[in-house]
């Protein structure tokens, strides 16, 4: 028995021309929610070539669209930011939405952005670590106090505290050992990112349910998530040379000759596409975010009506 999977779409964020469209963006969103799927998400990609919005600013945009639909950030590199105006900004994205966000946070790979935020690579982890603290205080507690090796604070206050209770979820998108038990450990779900296989995603859900079992936390109630790049088109060719072009240098570009889409993204006709991805819900995957990469608004009409109903229902 294969469990029922919800699905999730990924807000148009990159535009090619270098000029967003705000009114297709709204559109997106409230079609979206009209269609119900579970949640609408967003990336982050701070600086380079690709002309991508930021992340939290379209999230909140996206929250001012619609009424119902989840919000979630796959990932936030948190270990880039003071974690005391990220907490204001994530808890007053929480209060504008009504309680829908769920925040997913990441380190990362080192890279330049690090430095252009003044961050020593090889301090990312500890400043991800004690922001993650810092920020679940200020939304949890009446007054914190706290000394760090990069933040000190006395006696601050930060108020409104979240819709949700005790914060917003926090959920962890990482991939190393260690960094699995520190999901566990301190993350409220896992999402597996859309540069990693299904394979990938298979090992990495059998370890956190081993490593929740060893913590005495239930693996039933701890949500697991994929993104998966996906290319609905009659033409499998076709949909695969338009995902080769937008993926092509992406997450180490061709590894021994196979470009990068044929191993992390899902193209082709609708049932093709639907047995991959209920390949996904069995590897574990609870919440199933399918981000195409072109042409959305078209692409999110073919999932609703011929790959949604699919997952959604428990074979």
């Amino acid at each position: 028995m294969m469990n029922a999977a919800s699905v999730a779409l990924s807000i148009p964020q990159t535009f090619p021309s270098g000029r967003a469209d705000p009114a297709y963006i709204r559109r997106f969103a409230r079609r979206a929610e009209e269609l119900g799927f579970h949640s609408l998400w967003v990336q982050e990609s701070i600086i380079g070539r690709s002309p991508q919005l930021d992340s939290i600013e379209l999230l909140t945009f996206a929250a001012a669209c619609t009424e119902r639909i989840g919000l979630g950030s796959a990932v936030l590199l948190t270990a880039l930011r003071s974690p005391v105006p990220l907490a204001k900004t994530l808890v007053t994205l929480d209060q504008l939405s009504a309680g829908r966000l769920i925040a997913a946070i990441g380190l990362g790979n080192p890279s330049p952005t690090s430095t252009a935020f003044g961050v020593a690579p090889e301090t990312r982890l500890a400043r991800f670590l004690e922001g993650l603290q810092i920020m679940k205080a200020l939304w949890t507690e009446p007054s914190v106090t706290y000394e760090g090796r990069f933040w000190q604070l006395k006696d601050i206050a930060m108020e409104p505290k979240p819709v949700q209770k005790p914060h917003p979820p926090i959920w962890f998108g990482v991939h190393a050992p260690a960094a699995l038990k520190r999901t566990v450990k301190y993350a409220d779900g896992f999402i597996g990112a859309g540069g990693t296989s299904t394979e990938q995603f298979a090992g990495e859900a059998v370890e956190l349910r081993r490593l929740l079992a060893e913590a005495g936390r239930d693996p039933a109630a701890f949500p697991l998530a994929k993104r998966v790049y996906v290319a609905v088109d009659s033409n499998k060719e076709r949909a695969g040379q338009r995902l080769a072009e937008r993926l092509g240098g992406a997450y180490g570009g061709n590894q021994g000759g196979q470009p990068v889409h044929e191993r992390v993204a899902v193209w082709g006709p609708a049932a093709e596409c639907t047995e991959k991805l209920r390949q996904v819900q069995a590897a574990g995957a609870g919440l199933v975010l399918l981000t195409p990469l072109f042409d959305e608004a078209e692409q999110m009409e073919v999932i609703a009506q011929e790959i949604k109903p699919h997952l959604e229902t428990a074979a």
